[in-house]
């Protein structure tokens, strides 16, 4: 028998800005939207540096995977886009805190641009076995 998918929403992470939810729990997958720097509170992109963004997204991905009973340690994949290569050392640096113990596959883009002028976007599949 096929599970249902269930919309996860919290108020902990940034509302979307588009027709997409904020994440998708799947049977034993959780798949999160991609989070770019946005406050929660505000719905604004925060002030800063790339790190300080990355920081943020960081912030926005664990509010969603404890939303859904997840944890950094279920994060299986990520894929990172940026809009600048040369932020790629700050990024990481910020990333590595996050996955010390476990650390999933990752995918790194260069892209033209990113929504409302963010450096940064992070996408994350997580399982639970």
């Amino acid at each position: 028998m096929a599970q249902a998918n269930t919309v996860v929403h919290t108020a902990d992470a940034p509302t979307p800005v588009g027709p997409y939810s904020q994440a998708i729990h799947s049977g034993n997958d959780l798949f999160c939207s991609g989070q770019i720097p946005l406050d929660p509170a505000t719905g604004r992109l925060i002030d800063g540096d790339t790190a300080a963004q990355a920081e943020r997204v960081m912030q926005n991905i664990g509010a969603l995977l404890r939303a859904a009973g997840f944890d950094y340690a279920h994060v299986i994949k990520t894929t990172i886009f940026l809009i600048d290569m040369n932020d790629f050392a700050a990024v990481n640096t910020v990333y590595a805190t996050y996955f010390a113990s476990t650390k999933p596959a990752r995918s790194t883009v260069a892209v033209a641009a990113l929504p409302l002028g963010a450096r940064v976007e992070i996408e994350v599949l997580a399982r639970k076995n």
